[in-house]
């Protein structure tokens, strides 16, 4: 990530180190994949939530938006952007905080962006795309799933 800031870097390493030892995101080429899809959700790390408003994810009932105002209060937040509030709930059950309440937290806090990135990863099983070094397969699978209601009931 060339064009990353160094105080970026700083505020995201320990939290990577964290969340990718955690999710088994430790071989090369799961690691130089899973930083790649980082690099691009969130333009070397300057953006932890969608400049987009969020209004076309609104009415999207398989991202889990039934109610209103869920487009942009559910737009992408986190290192690989997490949409919608089914996919929101669903990291939410899996750390044990109310991410549906607070979504901006996926945004502001550095350890719960790197945490919603890496748990969605993980559920979305890329660490074995990655292991097949199949870069086209990864970029699909993770821009896909964030703006789908793919979630990991579907992906087993």
């Amino acid at each position: 990530m060339p064009r990353a800031l160094a105080s970026k870097v700083k505020l995201y390493y320990e939290p990577l180190v964290a969340g990718m030892t955690r999710y088994k995101i430790t071989t090369d080429l799961r690691m130089a994949h899973f930083i790649a899809q980082l690099a691009h959700e969130s333009a070397s790390f300057r953006y932890t939530e969608e400049l987009a408003s969020g209004d076309v994810y609104e009415g999207r009932t398989d991202l889990g938006n039934t109610q209103s105002g869920d487009g942009r209060r559910f737009k992408g937040r986190g290192l690989i952007q997490l949409t919608g509030r089914a996919n929101y709930a669903e990291y939410s059950k899996a750390a044990g905080t109310d991410y549906v309440a607070k979504p901006q937290l996926l945004a502001s806090d550095p350890f719960a962006a790197v945490d919603v990135a890496c748990w969605f990863w993980h559920t979305r099983k890329l660490n074995a795309l990655a292991d097949a070094d199949d870069v086209k397969a990864v970029t699909r699978r993770a821009s896909t799933a964030a703006t789908t209601g793919w979630t990991t009931a579907s992906s087993t």
